[in-house]
């Protein structure tokens, strides 16, 4: 796989002109993406720099950016196998751009970008976005009754 993702042309869930998604751990914005996820991301408020930086590290990263000033928009991170199994957290989209459709185009590419490895599911959780999810194939869980947890709830 590349580092580069671009939305297959046409795409009906591509990214608005003057914006890029990207796999490149390089292009991340650390302080950015911990300031964000540590004062406005409910699920994890309060998060340490530390903590954050190490889940980076081990997960497979997407950036949006703008074009023009190559300044991060927004983030999401993904956990897997790269064979049968994906977790896709920490998704955040700057204040300043919600409403353009970057956050469904950002989960579209991490759908698209994950496709090539045949996995059986990606999961993910939210309080508040289901409407972005469903809008490119994340449906509710039929049986939420067969998962279990460990940890917080």
């Amino acid at each position: 796989m590349t580092d580069e993702y671009v939305a297959p042309d046409g795409s009906e869930h591509a990214l608005p002109d003057g914006y890029q998604l990207s796999t490149d751990p390089a292009r991340l914005d650390l302080v950015r993406i911990h300031a964000w996820l540590s004062t406005d991301a409910y699920w994890c408020i309060g998060r340490p720099r530390a903590k954050q930086d190490a889940a980076i590290a081990g997960s497979l990263n997407f950036g949006v950016y703008e074009e023009a000033s190559g300044r991060q928009v927004a983030y999401a991170r993904v956990v897997t196998d790269h064979a049968t199994f994906a977790y896709l957290c920490d998704v955040y989209v700057d204040r300043s751009v919600r409403g353009k459709g970057i956050g469904v185009a950002l989960a579209a590419g991490v759908r698209d970008h994950l496709a090539p490895y045949g996995m059986r599911r990606i999961l993910l959780a939210t309080g508040d976005a289901h409407g972005v999810y469903e809008k490119v194939g994340f449906t509710a869980i039929d049986n939420p009754r067969q998962w279990m947890v460990f940890g917080e709830q």
